[in-house]
């Protein structure tokens, strides 16, 4: 064929054309071949290894649960790598840049600790990749310490103290805390003191994660609240074994004293304890038997069925975190790039064992009801079973933007 100048023109421009329409979808055919790939950093080992199995546990029912049991989004296979960070922040921190460097991850999900994510933060930050909080609760991790590749699935020590607040705050009463020396601990009782407006707090009580002996810090509280006027109270958050339930039973605070305990909610095993304790009140983030919706009706059967036993709370955690990452896969049709990420998970909304949840656009926080709980002492449960009192709607807990952006 002889060549012209116009058919010179028209083979010019159906290269173009040509060249354009690979160039364009280049990137979703790149990653359309290539695995998913998902850290979970957990505590593993270490005082908070409880909560980490369950969470595992978890994330892994969620992954099957929002794919419809394929594993996969999009065509891309789902892929998770387990790591341990031993509860310790240089030890975090070197395993989130491990999986991003080495693993290639395209998204991370954890830490249990609070202090390990905060020594995580600036690693999602250097590699710019998106970390997902679950379920560390410090304030500062989706506060001051807060950066754009950061969202948790998890509430913080707001949301807690919001709800116990209002199950709690009563005018007259007055509080002393024990929490963990940790921030976890220490932000959650600067959130409890924020959030109650009618009772006063009269002493803060700090231990570390991982004490065996209470006694010396309990009858510090016990000091200080004994002499005191009106209703009194002994808040506690603990995170971690052993826990303080078992010590705070023995030594008969509210009949010897008049100190009732008032605490949220924990793994089953620790509400063992609870069984002391009927009738006292909080406020809490799961428990298997209160939420009525169909993600939650899937997840208690198949957890029974599987585990011959209830989900427990950081369970529910774990399965929160996964559909979150399998709705925003879907969302951006299997791409992993971070902007895409971040610009769809923004705002997104999505639904979990105890109902929806939606990312604040402003700290990538999720927004998410709570539940007051009433402590019902039921022969057939090992534990002191919460019993419903009252959903608290998110909208009812007006949680600050802590952040500096």
């Amino acid at each position: 064929m002889t060549s012209t100048p116009t058919t010179r023109r028209t083979l010019l421009q159906a290269g173009a054309l040509g060249a354009a329409s690979l160039a364009t979808p280049f990137g979703a055919f790149a990653q359309a071949g290539r695995d998913v790939k998902i850290a979970v950093i957990q505590s593993k080992t270490g005082p908070l290894e409880a909560y980490a199995k369950q969470m595992i546990v978890g994330f892994n029912m969620g992954l099957e649960y929002a794919t419809g049991g394929t594993m996969a989004v999009a065509g891309r296979k789902l892929v998770v790598i387990e790591k341990d960070d031993q509860g310790k922040p240089d030890v975090g921190k070197a395993a989130l840049a491990a999986a991003y460097a080495d693993d290639k991850v395209d998204i991370a999900v954890g830490p249990t600790a609070s202090p390990v994510a905060l020594a995580m933060l600036p690693v999602a930050e250097e590699y710019k990749k998106v970390l997902l909080v679950e379920p560390a609760v410090a304030d500062s991790i989706t506060g001051d310490k807060w950066n754009k590749y950061i969202f948790r699935t998890g509430r913080n020590s707001s949301q807690d103290a919001a709800a116990n607040a209002a199950a709690l705050d009563q005018p007259g009463a007055v509080i002393a805390t024990l929490a963990n020396d940790t921030a976890f601990g220490r932000d959650g009782v600067k959130a409890a003191k924020e959030f109650t407006k009618k009772a006063k707090f009269v002493h803060e009580e700090y231990l570390p994660t991982g004490t065996t002996d209470f006694t010396a810090g309990l009858q510090r509280i016990i000091d200080r609240l004994k002499d005191q006027p009106g209703k009194k109270y002994l808040s506690v958050g603990w995170a971690g074994a052993p826990t303080p339930f078992p010590k705070i039973a023995d030594m008969e605070l509210e009949k010897r004293f008049g100190i009732k305990l008032a605490t949220g909610g924990n793994i089953l095993p620790a509400m063992v304890a609870y069984k002391n304790f009927e009738g006292m009140e909080g406020a809490l983030y799961y428990y298997f038997g209160i939420p009525k919706n169909p993600v939650n009706e899937w997840f208690v059967a198949n957890h029974y069925s599987r585990h011959k036993a209830p989900p427990d709370f950081f369970t529910c955690g774990g399965m929160s975190a996964a559909i979150a990452v399998v709705e925003a896969l879907k969302k951006t049709r299997g791409d992993t790039g971070t902007d895409k990420l971040i610009a769809t998970m923004e705002g997104m909304s999505f639904e979990t064992p105890k109902g929806r949840m939606t990312f604040r656009k402003e700290d990538h926080q999720a927004m998410q009801d709570m539940f007051h709980f009433r402590i019902k002492n039921d022969p057939a449960f090992a534990w002191g079973v919460p019993e419903l009192v009252r959903v608290i709607p998110a909208s009812e807990l007006q949680i600050p933007i802590r952040n500096k952006r």
